[in-house]
């Protein structure tokens, strides 16, 4: 359950980087091409910027750059992430983000802030702290699970059940309303792995149900998956006026991600959303989609040298 190995970087690349990340005359879909290159990085250089990255104006920004600090399981970001769970005035998502980060990196000193608000007046916040607390809790119990490589590089929330478990069971288990929120995750992402008509299918059920929290997260894999079967559920969620904005703009990216040309114009549509978080997604997505109609493979600043801080398959989108 461990992401890949940060690159070294050249100084003088971080600090182009940065610089673009922090002008004023940088546009969303740039900054988050800087993002999605610094999260690559080694460096405490890296890690300042990102850190800065954190005063954007941009909700739907701060909070993914707070899950890059996750993803990039550096107890340096323990610190800034704890400050960010702690501010009520922070929007929740950005404080959920941050309590999903806390959870990834995983240390001792991520349990307090964990604890504090486990029990938090905001509902999705609350579910990302005790999801979190308990992959800490099954990580101590599981030590050999922790050198796990995601096969779509990332730090997930918690472990996927076994592959070989029939669909028809992790569907069950996705959609029990009964069931702790740390089993449905874990079924979530071995019907991710498993891939296919039937798991998309299974995924797209959730839609219906209560949960914003885990209805976000089924759009975020859907993005990672790149099934283009998931373009009528993701559609029908960015349609919903009525849906948290949390999962619309998490259908907004997936469905950049997979690149459907029949998602552009519900894209352009959408970037006028009154809705910022929502809007400021389909801006992101139109970005990536243009990238994937280009033939781009990862969608990354290169800096000033023209080099990749890493090579990796695009997904940019995140909950």
């Amino acid at each position: 359950m461990t992401a890949p190995q940060l690159v070294e970087v050249a100084d003088e690349v971080v600090a182009d980087l940065k610089k673009k990340l922090v002008d004023p005359n940088s546009s969303l879909p740039e900054k988050y091409r800087v993002l999605f290159s610094l999260r690559n990085v080694k460096g405490a250089a890296a890690h300042d910027a990102l850190e800065l990255a954190l005063k954007d104006d941009s909700a739907l920004f701060r909070h993914d750059v707070a899950f890059c600090l996750g993803q990039r399981q550096d107890s340096r970001a323990v610190q800034v992430l704890t400050s960010i769970l702690h501010d009520n005035n922070e929007h929740p998502m950005v404080r959920h983000e941050a309590g999903e980060a806390l959870g990834a990196i995983g240390t001792e000193e991520c349990l307090t802030p964990l604890r504090e608000h486990q029990q938090d007046s905001v509902l999705e916040v609350a579910e990302t702290c005790q999801l979190a607390l308990q992959r800490i809790e099954w990580l101590k119990a599981h030590p050999e699970a922790g050198d796990e490589e995601s096969p779509y590089y990332s730090v997930d929330p918690t472990p996927a059940l076994p592959t070989s478990t029939p669909t028809e069971e992790l569907r069950q288990v996705l959609l029990d309303e009964n069931k702790r929120m740390f089993d449905r995750y874990s079924a979530l992402f071995a019907l991710r792995n498993k891939g296919g008509d039937e798991a998309v299918a299974a995924l797209g059920a959730v839609f219906g149900a209560r949960s914003a929290l885990l209805k976000h997260e089924v759009a975020y894999v859907m993005g990672q998956m790149l099934d283009k079967k998931a373009v009528d559920f993701l559609s029908g969620v960015l349609k919903n006026p009525e849906e948290h904005a949390m999962v619309r703009h998490e259908a907004a990216e997936a469905l950049g991600a997979i690149a459907d040309r029949v998602t552009l114009e519900l894209l352009r549509q959408y970037a006028a959303d009154p809705e910022p978080i929502v809007a400021h997604s389909c801006v992101v997505a139109l970005d990536v989609l243009e990238f994937e109609q280009s033939g781009g493979f990862e969608y990354a600043d290169k800096g000033a040298n023209g080099e990749a801080p890493a090579k990796r398959p695009i997904c940019p989108c995140r909950g």
